[in-house]
């Protein structure tokens, strides 16, 4: 048996694979980012993501729903600004 197995046909940076799972990561989790490395750059993985607009451009409602999904107590009397002081302070 070799000293080092190979992950799959499906894995296309074995290196930045193991290291990975080296890491701890589960084996699914490791391939999409070896994949996406090799895709295009690892500098351009890291910067991969999303960004979320201020809370001062979401409107009362979606501030609301963000609060009641942190559990913000008094959100439902809140003003905006109240609303956004406490998630920013959540």
């Amino acid at each position: 048996m070799p000293a080092t197995k190979k992950p799959g046909p499906s894995v296309k940076d074995d290196d930045l694979y193991e290291a990975l799972r080296d890491e701890g990561n589960s084996k699914e989790k490791s391939a999409r980012i070896a994949n996406a490395a090799a895709n295009t750059s690892r500098k351009a993985v890291g910067r991969k993501g999303g960004s979320s607009p201020s809370y001062d451009d979401w409107t009362v409602a979606d501030l609301r729903k963000r609060a009641a999904e942190l559990e913000i107590e008094g959100r439902s009397s809140m003003k905006k600004s109240e609303l956004v002081r406490a998630l920013r302070d959540h």
